[in-house]
């Protein structure tokens, strides 16, 4: 622990304690014109310490990481005051921007401009500034053995540009840190800014008193899990009424789609959702899939495993009429992903129109067609993909209805009725 950067715990103790419930002296770093075409009128988000004025954000970057980052700064491991190099960081492949951009209503919950905080805010960095990007965009090779299988079964071909030979497929990788415009995301679920500062506040232990007290900032970055984007094909082709686009958007599941645990669909959907993308991306379009850090439909992965327990324990064993039941039972509600906010890294995108959508959840469904993206038409996953232990799981879907071909006879109707889809 005695390295060059640790510090001296006097040192650290004896500075000043920078309490964030009430404005600085000099006010706020700057008003954000949410919505506005232009990244100077619109302003950065500044969610860190030292700069002249202040912050206009609340919370920080990188989400729950923040926790680390104090860990190694109480530690002696990382200056306080450290600022990052981003010389060679700016995107690897040019997003945007794109006229939805200049939507406050269509982007809520990203910063549009996150990955181009360097260009587009090079004169306040150059005066002092401290503004840091919420998105980053990379080149990257990807390699899945379901790739491998979908080649040999003759499904894919390699191409030499999307897919090669050895099976490695060339995509475009986004990370996306998410930052809530606190009104346009009380819009969204239809109620008071105010009502939701206070559930933010109260539901966090009063971790961000600023969502209380300081009414003039209206930014709020969540200490939650961000987004993923892959992009499969030319990326440059985006935002073009002609292009063709596949798209599946994957909420994460731990236990599948890492460790191929076979008691939900979710590793074999990802896997059909990459082999489609794939597909679109050979035929001259693009594929688009985006992953959310929602574990557990964002229950948590505790909560999903204590449900696990409850599902294959209870009388009559794993079933599918009391699926959403066992989960209502533990956690209060069935799902709280809430994919309100969902479609706005589509519309980042550039995306107007879906050809193929993989998915057959209308939570999905529903919120990206309310949003104005046209869905030409939905691909299920197919019935050989399914594992014979997450059986259950999609009997209860399809009853509750989830979308298939097959229309459900009148049992699965009556047991599905009052409940919402879930996927």
């Amino acid at each position: 622990m005695n390295g060059p950067n640790r510090l001296h715990d006097g040192a650290r103790s004896s500075r000043p304690i920078v309490l964030t419930s009430h404005p600085a002296a000099g006010g706020i770093a700057s008003p954000v014109l949410w919505g506005a075409p232009d990244p100077a009128v619109r302003g950065p988000i500044v969610a860190t310490l030292n700069n002249p004025g202040g912050r206009n954000a609340i919370g920080t970057h990188s989400g729950a990481y923040s926790l680390y980052r104090a860990l190694a700064v109480a530690a002696g491991q990382l200056r306080a005051d450290h600022r990052p190099d981003f010389s060679d960081t700016k995107p690897a492949v040019p997003i945007g921007p794109f006229p939805r951009w200049a939507d406050p209503r269509r982007i809520v919950s990203l910063d549009p401009w996150g990955h181009v905080t360097s260009e587009a805010f090079a004169a306040r960095i150059a005066s002092g500034w401290d503004i840091r990007p919420t998105i980053a965009v990379t080149r990257a090779r990807m390699n899945m053995p379901e790739v491998g299988l979908a080649m040999r079964s003759g499904r894919l071909a390699a191409d030499g540009e999307v897919l090669t030979e050895a099976g490695d497929v060339r995509v475009t990788k986004i990370a996306i840190e998410p930052v809530w415009w606190l009104p346009g995301v009380a819009e969204r679920f239809g109620i008071a800014e105010a009502a939701l500062r206070r559930a933010l506040f109260e539901q966090t232990g009063g971790m961000f008193p600023e969502l209380v007290t300081r009414p003039d900032l209206r930014v709020f970055l969540p200490p939650i899990g961000g987004t993923s984007v892959y992009l499969f094909g030319d990326a440059g082709l985006l935002g073009r009424p002609e292009t063709r686009i596949a798209c599946r958007v994957h909420d994460e599941c731990n236990g599948s789609d890492v460790f191929g645990s076979d008691i939900c669909t979710c590793r074999p959907y990802l896997a059909h959702g990459v082999e489609v993308c794939i597909a679109m991306a050979q035929r001259g379009g693009v594929g688009v899939m985006v992953y959310n850090r929602k574990e557990g439909r964002a229950l948590g992965e505790v909560t999903k495993f204590l449900v696990y327990n409850a599902r294959k324990r209870q009388e009559g064993g794993d079933r599918a009429e009391s699926y959403f039941q066992r989960t209502e039972c533990v956690a209060g509600v069935p799902d709280m992903r809430f994919q309100e906010l969902m479609p706005d890294v589509l519309h980042w995108l550039g995306v107007s129109r879906i050809d193929e959508l993989v998915s057959m959840s209308n939570m999905k469904f529903n919120p990206i067609v309310d949003s104005g993206i046209e869905v030409v038409a939905r691909v299920p996953i197919p019935e050989g993909l399914i594992p014979a232990d997450a059986q259950v799981e999609m009997d209860a879907k399809k009853a509750a209805g989830y979308f298939t071909d097959r229309v459900p006879d009148a049992e699965e109707l009556a047991r599905a009725k009052g409940r919402d889809l879930l996927g």
